[in-house]
């Protein structure tokens, strides 16, 4: 992968940014992202940021040997932490981590949040825990791709301030299968939704034999309760 030729996984994320977007990308590992988005002249400025000093550095090497300083500004820190009203950032990217470290990044930010208009994310694990924290914060769901790459299946998110129940439905056990594998997706189930809900399913599989073999008792019997739910669900919304 190089600055103008990114991975499928992040082109799928530059898809999602506005034009003309003044964006803060957290974590932004090589600056791969911000810096493509600027060559290809789809956003006025971003703010790279990283809790990491190596990738960080050597992002910015890339933006200084490219010229893009006077675009790309880097900054080192935590989250939304890292930026201030006159910043102007319009949109917040963060890709490549768990859903709880990105819930809890919004959480730390709310302030921060007020002003922006855009959030993409993009959970390596966890995505149902995104989907909830942004019905519960005030945050719309616009938008979900999904796609393999390299093997791994990979969930963008995309959300913008409003009603948080809006792509959802009323029906409580609805909404629960809706939470979990993405309205979104749910509708428009492509192969990489099918394959991962079933490699998902034979894992969950799996898991509860070896329970089943597991001495019985209260924690034993909790676990294969929730696991057998899931397998239920799957099995309801992708018709296994």
């Amino acid at each position: 992968m190089n600055n103008k030729n990114l991975s499928r996984r992040l082109e799928a994320v530059a898809q999602e940014v506005p034009s003309g977007a003044k964006i803060l990308d957290i974590g932004t590992d090589h600056g791969y992202l911000p810096i493509h988005l600027v060559h290809v002249n789809k956003i006025k400025g971003a703010v790279a940021s990283d809790v990491n000093h190596a990738p960080l550095q050597s992002a910015e090497e890339k933006i200084n040997r490219e010229q893009l300083h006077q675009k790309i500004e880097t900054r080192f820190g935590n989250g939304l932490g890292v930026i201030v009203k006159d910043d102007a950032i319009d949109t917040v990217v963060i890709a490549g981590m768990g859903g709880s470290l990105i819930t809890s990044i919004l959480d730390e930010g709310k302030d921060a949040l007020q002003y922006v208009e855009t959030l993409i994310l993009q959970p390596n694990v966890g995505a149902e825990v995104i989907r909830t924290w942004l019905l519960e914060n005030g945050w719309t769901l616009t938008n979900e791709q999904i796609l393999e790459e390299d093997k791994k299946v990979y969930e963008i998110l995309t959300a913008e301030p409003g009603n948080g129940t809006a792509p959802y439905s009323d029906d409580i056990k609805k909404r629960e299968k809706e939470l979990f594998f993405g309205p979104y997706l749910m509708t428009n189930q492509s192969p990489a939704f099918t394959k991962k809900w079933q490699r998902e399913k034979k894992q969950w599989e799996s898991i509860l034999a070896e329970l089943k073999k597991a001495e019985k008792n209260e924690d034993v019997s909790k676990k294969k309760a929730v696991i057998m739910e899931k397998i239920k669900m799957t099995e309801e919304v992708i018709h296994l």
